[in-house]
């Protein structure tokens, strides 16, 4: 429907009614969206294509979103019906312990490889992150170092993330790890690190990067 520049929208959150979570929202026109999917700023043909299928094949009212370093996909959403909405799916509590596991491996590559003042700064780069793109229970530093440090096999209480979180987190670390190291050798190797996973958690992890755009950043 629209392809839209930052400046044309107002973006802010709102809580979830049923969740323990903020969401982000766009505004443009007087009409709200919520955020569907995110690419990075080199999946401009990804980010077309999959915004195209959601307007010409499955009727969707959605925005493109394009910025300097991602394009986004939001859907145009009625607030009073995410009354409706039902809880997320489990398996993304799955997801978001496997990506905070990849998060924390790459965080001490920094801290062990490079030393500890680059591990400040890309702890602080880090939380930027997640407080500009909303992240539930990552919106101060204090709670970023939670994530950077807590087990999340061992966590029960585990953040409320859902789909676009996830991608948005795993394009960021990727971003920042290429920027901190050089290249992209950080992000070999993701079985390696999910090892102490069990082993259906690690391969339905596995299953839903390599169905992702995701999947060609980590192997």
């Amino acid at each position: 429907m629209f392809i839209l520049k930052r400046q044309d929208v107002e973006i802010s959150s709102i809580q979830h009614p049923k969740q323990k979570q903020k969401i982000p929202i766009l505004t443009y026109q007087g009409q709200t969206f919520r955020l569907l999917n995110v690419f990075s700023g080199n999946q401009q043909e990804e980010a077309r294509a999959f915004w195209r299928d959601l307007t010409d094949n499955h009727g969707k009212v959605c925005v493109l979103l394009e910025e300097p370093e991602r394009y986004s996909v939001w859907g145009k959403v009625i607030l009073e019906q995410l009354e409706t909405e039902a809880a997320p799916d489990a398996s993304f509590l799955t997801y978001t312990k496997a990506c905070l596991l990849l998060l924390q491996t790459v965080y001490l590559d920094v801290e062990d490889l490079l030393g500890g003042r680059q591990a400040g700064l890309f702890e602080k780069d880090l939380t930027d992150v997640f407080q500009q793109w909303h992240f539930p229970q990552a919106d101060s530093p204090k709670a970023v170092q939670q994530l950077l440090t807590a087990d999340p096999l061992a966590t029960v209480q585990m953040p409320t993330w859902e789909e676009h979180h996830l991608i948005t987190l795993l394009q960021e670390l990727y971003r920042l790890g290429k920027e901190y190291f050089g290249n992209a050798n950080f992000a070999d190797g993701v079985k390696d690190i999910l090892q102490d996973m069990p082993a259906n958690e690690q391969a339905q992890f596995m299953k839903w990067l390599n169905q992702s755009p995701l999947g060609q950043l980590w192997r």
